[in-house]
């Protein structure tokens, strides 16, 4: 491979995909919201600190509510937040609600706008996907599909029974990782709730700045010890310029790598799937590139998991779902299939069709039912990176093509005019992670 200075072309492929359009819909509900909770958290601030002051403090019940917003407007559902009482719930209730809670980044189709400024790279430990949840003295790790993987004591705040918590009791830490198995590892790629203070609503560039703050203080990276069964590890992060997709992409790391994950800087943790994160492989960084069928060999045609709905649409795992084909109603009924199956196709020799940028046909084939432990059809963005990959793959030099192609216009004249001045956007995030920081503050004196 060349090294990243080097000048690439920018890359260009027929247009299969609205996911740029989605990222940016999904950048402007996120300003959207944020302006939303800066209103609520400056009226919020200004109440703690006038009930501070006072010398004979009136009794306000609804603080505590307001300490702790439960409403979908603050960003993150009240499910989401309510971990406590969610780690209380037992077999297919627990399941269903944990297989939930994970932000899944959509596969890489095309290259984002703005990557060597507005995103970030690193490479994806191979292993299981999971959350870790700390609380009442235990952790637990539950898998993409809700089971649990491990339930152990950790050096996590309020994760081992007999360990000083440093918190009060009550609290709780949510973190994304993924266990390795070769050096029996949780790596965190994501923070998501830190001492019973949510992160869902922090942009990615401070959740990572709190990660790396944070969880060494802990003791969870120290090796493990009766108290603290498993080790946690950070990733190194880089900012996704050609030096740093470089190192992504060819340095060393502790750990077996599978592809890349790219995250928006400005990302909200917003569960389910997500264009502002993205996944990416090729051969040389990743040891599954294309999917494998239930025998572990790499088939002649490509498989998809799709779901079947009540009016028999075939569709992915997408909020809104894609419709990939239809199956008749006599099919079904022969076939014993019922409304929210998971199943197997072959796409056969008539492959995909589009039109406008749009899925226009499939030409599928019945398999299977899937494995039961499988909790989600393949999103949209999965099945066409599939389809690339066996037809037309997008390169790392592609992705180094684009980086330096935005380097050299960088300095040329602009005729876009930006809806935000840049320094407008920092002084906004500057704001949000301050209020953060205020009310984190003002919260443990209270409670002090």
């Amino acid at each position: 491979m060349a090294p990243p200075h080097d000048i690439r072309r920018p890359f260009k492929r027929p247009t299969i995909s609205d996911q740029q359009r989605r990222r940016d819909l999904s950048l402007q509900r996120q300003a959207q919201s944020r302006r939303d909770a800066q209103h609520q958290a400056r009226c919020l601030a200004s109440t703690v600190l006038s009930l501070q002051s006072q010398t004979t403090p009136e009794p306000e019940p609804d603080i505590e509510l307001e300490l702790v917003p439960e409403t979908e407007e603050s960003g993150a559902p009240s499910q989401e937040l309510d971990v406590r009482h969610a780690a209380k719930l037992k077999g297919a209730e627990a399941r269903k609600w944990f297989a939930k809670q994970l932000m899944l980044p959509e596969w890489m189709i095309d290259v984002p706008d703005r990557l060597s400024d507005d995103w970030y790279v690193f490479a994806r430990p191979a292993g299981k996907r999971c959350f870790v949840v700390s609380t009442n003295g235990t952790t637990v790790s539950r898998q993409r599909n809700g089971s649990i993987l491990h339930r152990f004591p950790s050096a996590l705040p309020n994760g081992a029974k007999k360990r000083d918590g440093s918190g009060p009791n009550q609290s709780y830490c949510i973190l994304d990782c993924i266990f390795h198995e070769l050096d029996q590892t949780y790596y965190v790629i994501d923070m998501v709730c830190w001492r019973g203070y949510s992160l869902y609503d922090c942009a990615a560039e401070f959740r990572f700045f709190w990660l790396n703050s944070k969880l060494g203080e802990t003791g969870a990276c120290e090796p493990p010890s009766f108290y603290h069964k498993y080790r946690f590890s950070t990733v190194p992060v880089y900012n996704c310029d050609q030096n740093g997709l470089f190192s992504a992409y060819s340095g060393a790391v502790p750990y077996t790598k599978d592809g890349l994950l790219f995250y928006n800087k400005h990302a909200h943790y917003q569960t389910g799937n997500t264009p502002l994160a993205l996944v990416w492989k090729d051969q040389n960084c990743s040891q599954y590139v294309i999917d494998t069928d239930s025998k572990g060999q790499v088939p002649s045609q490509q498989q998809v998991v799709l779901e079947l709905q009540v009016d028999g649409k075939l569709v992915t795992s997408d909020d809104p779902p894609v419709v990939f084909g239809c199956l008749d109603s006599d099919f079904i009924q022969k076939s014993g299939l019922c409304s929210g199956n998971l199943l197997r196709f072959a796409i056969s020799d008539g492959g995909l069709s589009f039109v406008d940028g749009k899925l226009a046909k499939a030409d599928l084939h019945y398999l299977e039912k899937p494995n039961r432990a499988r909790a989600f059809a393949d999103s949209y963005s999965k099945i066409m990176f599939q389809h690339t990959v066996r037809h037309c793959p997008l390169k790392i030099d592609d992705l180094l093509g684009s980086i330096s192609s935005a380097d050299d216009q960088r300095n040329k004249p602009c005729d876009i005019e930006m809806g935000i001045p840049i320094h407008d956007v920092l002084i906004v995030w500057i704001d949000e992670q301050a209020i953060f920081r205020i009310l984190v503050d003002l919260i443990w004196l209270l409670e002090a």
